[in-house]
């Protein structure tokens, strides 16, 4: 394992780190993560890692790991320059350099999806990453609009678990859900309507897509036309919404539990 000791900021190779910010990709799909469980995290999957950017102390204590994933460069600063290099403070030891994942076209997604409309936090997009990869739903569809699910917020809220997810990233939600339905796909709208099913009373199909609409305004009633239910989780009289990242875990614990109850 051969380490490079950084003693001046002008290495080149050093610049990503400095200047690729949240919906800012190279032109190779790079990303940033930071945090040494995040960067482990991607490190057993198989994404592309081009570099880490660390402390001896993390390399010491994950040398193994890092070995075994043969990565071309690996950078060695304290944390003093390190903090010099990214611009700002931080309270980790570790970075690294990725490239994302290529997306998995909607044939190669399996049986049971959560889809996102809308959805505007960093912190819900890899919160809801990080709950549907704790509860067996494997795949996860984002639409554009969104922040995409390895900027590095939702990477380091997620915990490095989107990289277990297969992914995809919509451009029109309308023809997605109708692409979606002709795959066998059953269409759960998360909302509160007058019509809306109480959660605990939903028949679970084999193949399901869940959606979660916008944080403040839900989901449109023309995107409410084409899914084939609408769903909402039993509250108490007076409380009238969960934050997205909870509602999306409640749910996705109940298809995932229920269907498996049969």
């Amino acid at each position: 394992m051969k380490i490079i000791s950084i003693e001046s900021l002008e290495l080149p190779a050093l610049k990503i780190y400095n200047t690729l910010r949240d919906k800012a990709f190279a032109e190779d799909n790079s990303f940033i993560a930071d945090s040494p469980k995040v960067v482990n995290m991607l490190m057993t999957s198989d994404i592309q890692i081009k570099s880490i950017l660390a402390t001896q102390e993390y390399y010491d204590e994950f040398q193994d790991l890092v070995k075994s994933k043969n990565i071309p460069k690996l950078y060695v600063a304290d944390k003093k320059l390190m903090q010099t290099i990214v611009g700002h403070k931080i309270h980790h030891n570790c970075m690294a350099h990725g490239v994302r994942p290529k997306e998995s076209s909607l044939d190669e997604l399996d049986d049971n999806i959560i889809m996102l409309d809308n959805i505007t936090s960093t912190e819900n997009i890899g919160s809801i990453a990080r709950s549907a990869a704790a509860l067996g739903v494997t795949s996860y569809l984002a639409p554009t609009s969104s922040p995409h699910p390895y900027t590095r917020r939702s990477l380091r809220v997620s915990m490095g678990y989107i990289s277990h997810l297969k992914y995809h990233v919509y451009e029109d939600i309308i023809s997605t859900c109708q692409e979606l339905k002709k795959r066998g796909y059953k269409i759960f709208a998360a909302e509160v309507t007058d019509d809306s099913t109480p959660l605990w009373h939903v028949q679970i199909p084999k193949k399901w897509v869940l959606l979660m609409g916008h944080e403040g305004k839900g989901i449109s009633k023309e995107v409410l036309d084409i899914c084939d239910e609408v769903v909402t989780i039993e509250m108490q009289e007076g409380v009238k919404s969960f934050n997205v990242g909870v509602a999306a875990s409640i749910m996705m614990y109940q298809f995932k539990n229920r269907y498996n109850c049969k």
